[in-house]
C-alpha cells in the first residue's frame, strides 16, 4: 500500500479484521495555516478507507485529535467559545477549541456512522467521568487550567461491539508543570 507522508498510521491486517492505528492531525486554530484544509483531507481520506475496507471487522486506536460529543470534554461551553487571540474563522463550524469544533465533530461521526463504527469507551461509559474520562488535560496555569478533553479512542466496528468486555482510560494526560 502507499506510504502516509504524515507518517501517522499503523494497519495490520489478519485473517479475519484489521486493527488501524492512527495520530489524526490537530486541526489548528486557522485556515491561514492550511490545518483546517491537512485536518479535512486526513478525515475524508479516513471516511474512504474505512467505507472501502468494510470487508472485515475494524479495530482504530490513537489520538483521533477530536472530542465527538459534549460529553467528551470537561467545560463544553468553554471549547465551544474557545479563541486564539481572538481570531473568528470565516465558517462558524471551524469556531472553537482545535479537536471540539463543529466541523470536527460532525466528520468523526459521519465515519462512524458511514464506516458502521463504534466509540467503544462510550458504548461501555454511558455517563460523564469527571475524573478518569479524559486523556488530555490542559496547563494548570492559566485559562485551561482544570479542562479536560477525550481525545484517544477504540473504535470497533459495530459487529465487534458485544466482544468489548473492557476500555478504559489510564491516567489524566499529561501533568504539565
Amino acid at each position: 500500500s502507499k506510504h502516509e507522508p504524515d507518517g501517522r498510521v499503523i494497519l495490520a491486517e489478519f485473517e479475519t479484521l484489521r486493527i488501524l492505528n492512527t495520530y489524526a492531525p490537530n486541526n489548528g486554530w486557522k485556515d491561514e495555516e492550511n490545518s483546517f484544509q491537512r485536518r479535512r483531507k486526513w478525515d475524508k481520506r479516513l471516511l474512504e478507507f474505512v467505507v472501502q475496507s468494510s470487508d472485515k471487522p475494524l479495530i482504530w486506536c490513537g489520538d483521533l485529535n477530536v472530542s465527538h460529543e459534549d460529553i467528551d470534554v470537561s467545560h463544553p461551553e468553554f471549547f465551544s467559545a474557545a479563541k486564539m487571540n481572538g481570531y473568528v474563522p470565516p465558517n462558524k463550524e471551524d469556531c472553537g477549541q482545535p479537536g471540539f469544533t463543529l466541523a470536527e465533530r460532525k466528520r468523526f461521526g459521519a465515519i462512524l456512522k458511514e464506516g458502521r463504527l463504534v466509540d467503544a469507551y462510550r458504548y461501555l461509559h454511558k455517563e460523564k467521568d469527571m475524573e478518569c474520562g479524559f486523556s488530555w488535560s490542559g496547563n494548570p496555569i492559566g485559562k485551561y487550567r482544570g479542562k479536560r478533553m477525550r481525545i484517544d479512542y477504540f473504535i470497533v466496528s459495530e459487529k465487534l461491539k458485544e466482544r468489548v468486555a473492557e476500555c478504559e482510560i489510564h491516567g489524566k494526560g499529561i501533568e504539565l508543570e
